[in-house]
């Protein structure tokens, strides 16, 4: 019989062509909803992510509570800072019944102190201020960095189930345009509210001070202006809800279109995907305008108040003073606090507008951070025994599992297998069969629904993440690398290997001749994605990784479905040795793959229908056995 490692490579099932969609063990979801048919609505569709009530406040206390003294300290510098600003009415009140008179009888005293006065606290209130938005600015860029930290680190916590159903555009779209719009309320808008505040408190309080019968007559137009500032807050807090989902939206879209632009130039997507952006963009256009326009009304709505009720009061008090029962002074000093009392609600408006946008921006931040780990760390775990047989590899058994993806059916039904350790064991089957499922639940990317995978006796909600990690590494199809040199990317199995260590899991792989010929040999930047060097050399330096990371338990998901020929048999021959006394999981498609397996497992619905060794497998007249006559037909 002719070895199948000397024939050209073969897949054990048709492959689908380019570009085509393949389902990945799972349920196909009805377009557009991300839900298998029949399937209730998936919270993942939505931009906001369910959280626990008032999360948002919890999350922005959770934020300032490092930070109190000093917000404490800003606080009492904006007190002081406005107590100085409203000062100058009443000196101006002063010098008109006082200081003015008495220059006309030849005394300048008390006008120069009225002007000293005036200058001292311009000057006061400018020292102020410059000290307040100091202390101000430093704290808001605390909790601008402590917060993209937590989204940075949460969202790289959270398990595979969420971030293969919540696209990454979106998590861009928190950490960077709602993280923003908090920046703007922080540094922008939370001023102008406590000034805002302020004043109208101590403005109040004066204008009860100069003439109790005017204030009251200036509170009746706070209810008109309490009624527009509640309709405003309503109303623009869903125009801002519809601006941040739009938001999220263009960049989900130029995200996606940005890192599928291979096959958008081979499949001539450009002017659909055009078509469809300026769909969101339009989106994003008509959600500005509307909260613009919410703006706009309420401007309009409380300026209009505002002048009715300042042309009201200069009214009465001008037939006040003329009348003898008001002084000049004090009309005058009353109208400059009305001016200043009405003239920040255009300001109160752009801080209502800063804070509609950071309220929908903390809302969806919120509801991220609420997402707890489908796969959680264990309360207490437990340690790995001590490899048995002096051989580093674990027995594997999965015991009763079964496990259903939260957008289809059930693709394990009561699933049982045991693998000795030591063993390589290759799973064949058609798409969707359960291969890909299999060795996520060994690699626990997921938990199963019920029944449990165990390692040496110790199930794997049981070990602590780094142990897991450490013992079970994955190789997959899409050999991703990251931005920086060779070295580093071999080294990320091993972070703490010398140079030496990472050059002799490069030799071992068959890596090490293309990797010294590049330009700055393991010190070559491979760019973003590692697009400086081929797929199949893309491959091999992910089998350095695995090799370098030494783990007791290695899964190949179709790890070689990028090598060409001798690209392949450079990896089969490296194998031998990289998989020598460890457990092995390869899901395969070729059959020279499947060949250096101890043990093939052939999958159908999620369920062993044969297992054997390649040899037995072939001799017999099974699924497999007929796999591999279709194969040897078609080399005829």
């Amino acid at each position: 019989m002719t070895s199948v490692a000397d024939q050209p490579e073969q897949a054990l099932e048709p492959r689908p062509p380019c570009g085509t969609a393949v389902a990945d063990d799972r349920a196909a979801p009805v377009p557009g909803t991300g839900a298998a048919p029949g399937a209730a609505p998936d919270p993942f569709d939505q931009d906001v992510l369910p959280a626990p009530r008032n999360a948002q406040i919890a999350l922005l206390r959770s934020l300032l509570a490092p930070h109190r003294r000093r917000a404490w300290t800003a606080s009492v510098l904006l007190l002081v800072q406005q107590a100085a600003v409203q000062a100058g009415p009443l000196l101006v009140a002063y010098a008109i019944d006082n200081a003015i008179p008495q220059v006309r009888q030849g005394q300048h005293g008390a006008l120069i102190a009225v002007a000293l006065g005036y200058l001292a606290c311009g000057v006061a209130s400018g020292v102020l201020q410059r000290a307040f938005i100091r202390v101000a600015a430093r704290v808001s860029q605390d909790v601008l960095i402590d917060l993209r930290g937590r989204i940075f680190r949460h969202a790289q916590s959270l398990s595979l189930d969420f971030h293969e159903r919540y696209t990454s555009g979106r998590l861009i779209a928190r950490a960077t345009s709602d993280v923003e719009s908090i920046r703007e309320l922080l540094t922008d808008g939370l001023e102008e509210l406590v000034g805002v505040v302020l004043s109208a408190v101590y403005i109040t309080a004066l204008l009860m001070f100069l003439d109790w019968k005017l204030a009251l007559a200036t509170l009746v137009s706070y209810v008109p202006l309490y009624w527009a500032i509640r309709v405003f807050q309503k109303r623009s807090m869903v125009a801002y809800r519809k601006r941040s989902t739009a938001v999220a939206a263009v960049i989900v879209k130029f995200t996606e279109t940005m890192n599928g632009i291979r096959p958008v130039k081979a499949f001539r997507r450009e002017e659909p995907n055009d078509d469809a952006f300026g769909e969101l963009n339009h989106r994003h256009e008509r959600a500005n305008g509307d909260a613009i326009l919410e703006m706009a009304r309420y401007v309009v709505g409380s300026r209009l108040i505002a002048n009715v009720t300042i042309a009201g009061i200069v009214l009465w008090g001008a037939y006040r003073v003329a009348e003898g029962g008001m002084a000049l002074g004090v009309l005058a000093a009353f109208v400059l606090y009305l001016r200043r009392l009405y003239d920040p609600i255009d300001r109160l408006g752009m801080f209502l507008n800063s804070y509609q946008s950071a309220a929908a921006s903390l809302e969806k931040i919120a509801g991220l951070l609420a997402q707890a780990p489908a796969v959680p760390e264990p309360a207490e775990p437990r340690p790995l025994p001590e490899p048995a047989g002096g051989i580093p590899g674990r027995e594997v058994a999965f015991e009763g599992v079964r496990f259903a993806y939260r957008t289809g059916g059930e693709v394990l039904p009561s699933f049982d297998l045991r693998m000795p350790a030591g063993q390589t064991v290759a799973v064949v089957g058609a798409t969707g069969a359960g291969k890909s499922t299999l060795a996520k639940l060994l690699a626990r990317f997921y938990d199963p629904t019920s029944g449990r995978v165990v390692l040496d006796g110790v199930e794997l909600r049981d070990l602590a993440t780094a142990d897991l990690r450490r013992g079970v590494v994955m190789v997959t199809q899409e050999a991703f690398l990251f931005s920086g040199t060779v070295a580093e990317n071999i080294a990320i199995g091993r972070p703490d290997a010398t140079r030496e260590e990472v050059e002799a899991a490069a030799k071992a792989i068959g890596a090490h001749d293309f990797i010294a010929a590049l330009p700055d040999g393991y010190d070559t930047d491979v760019r973003k994605r590692g697009g400086r060097i081929s797929a199949g050399q893309r491959q091999l330096v992910a089998f350095a990784r695995a090799l370098l990371a030494d783990p007791a338990v290695l899964i190949l998901d179709e790890a070689t479905s990028s090598l060409d020929v001798p690209g392949e048999r450079a990896v089969q021959h490296a194998m031998h040795t990289v998989l020598t006394g460890r457990t092995a999981v390869i899901i395969a498609h070729r059959l020279s793959t499947v060949e250096i397996a101890d043990r093939v497992l052939v999958m159908e619905g999620g369920r062993i229908v044969e297992d054997g060794t390649p040899g037995e497998l072939i001799a017999g007249d099974g699924r497999f056995a007929g796999l591999h006559q279709a194969w040897r037909d078609s080399l005829v």
